[in-house]
């Protein structure tokens, strides 16, 4: 083999090359811990007699035995319906917020932006434990200094950790963590839009809240189905709030999420092949929303592309 044909041969393998590492990482830690997780949703633990000694429990095949028992289990359908509730609040509120908070940003005569603009983004950077903690404890009566201002002023101190305010208390600790991520990615596609744009609203009479209603929220619609392709899935996948504020209230169950259930089911219970199950059924359901919600976003561009 010449020289030269060696050197044809380097150069076509070298994105290879470098794609191997990436390809052997997806493969360890993404590829195969799904796939072991499917094997395990079709298979459960059968015990033979007292379950004592060897061979006394085995693992057998179960088909789809799993998944029908977690799609009748009420404890994971209850989880998905407060997931629902939890996400009507977060969802809209968060965005709402993030999109108002970008386009004061982006108007003319804002001060101080670069500080603004941390200030608003930085509690994104605390991580989500710690930022249930200290809200969890603020919600507290007896330690919180909300409830000590309002006992002073003889006003009614409402329990945010009982009953119906529940969600609220769980929603504002996502709103306050979440707004600042969405409102980088929404201010950052405004500083996109051309000046011209601008100038030339501006020219034709469009006052400040023309401009912004009719040029600038049209414009970085793909910014807002991104944010909320991303917050859905966020809050299909809600956790730790719920979980770092149980030990604070009783309101709280260890099944409240589906992915609460999916934990106690593996840990609490032992049971790695019904959770295996509820967890792909978790998976799926948000595959299946983020694809259906991404074809109808891509549908309504073409729509408006093709007027």
């Amino acid at each position: 083999m010449t020289s030269a044909r060696r050197r044809s041969y380097g150069v076509k393998g070298a994105p290879y090359a470098f794609l191997l590492p990436a390809v052997i990482l997806f493969a360890l830690f993404f590829a195969l811990p799904i796939g072991y997780a499917l094997w395990l949703s079709l298979h459960k633990v059968k015990v033979s007699g007292l379950g004592l000694g060897a061979g006394a429990r085995k693992e057998v095949w179960a088909g789809i035995g799993n998944y029908t028992d977690a799609l009748t289990d009420n404890e994971l359908l209850s989880g998905a319906l407060r997931v629902v509730g939890y996400g009507a609040i977060v969802v809209p509120v968060m965005l709402g917020l993030a999109l108002v908070f970008a386009l004061m940003l982006d108007a003319d005569k804002v001060r101080f932006t670069p500080f603004t603009r941390l200030a608003i983004f930085l509690p994104y950077a605390i991580p989500g434990v710690v930022a249930a903690l200290l809200w969890g404890f603020l919600y507290l009566p007896d330690v919180s200094p909300f409830y000590f201002v309002l006992d002073k002023l003889g006003m009614p101190q409402p329990d945010l950790l009982d009953g119906g305010p529940l969600y609220l208390a769980l929603s504002n600790i996502a709103v306050w963590g979440g707004t600042g991520f969405n409102m980088i990615v929404i201010y950052t596609s405004l500083r996109s839009i051309p000046a011209e744009v601008y100038e030339a609203a501006k020219l034709d009479g469009a006052t400040p809240l023309q401009i912004a209603l009719r040029i600038k929220i049209p414009m970085v619609a793909p910014s807002l189905v991104l944010t909320f392709f991303f917050s859905i899935i966020a809050t299909l996948q809600v956790f730790s709030e719920p979980t770092t504020l149980k030990p604070l209230t009783n309101s709280v169950s260890t099944t409240w999420s589906p992915l609460m259930k999916v934990y106690q089911d593996a840990f609490g219970k032992g049971d790695i092949y019904s959770a295996a199950a509820e967890a792909t059924i978790i998976a799926i359901v948000t595959l299946v929303l983020s694809f259906g919600f991404l074809r109808a976003a891509n549908s309504r561009n073409k729509q408006e592309a093709a007027r």
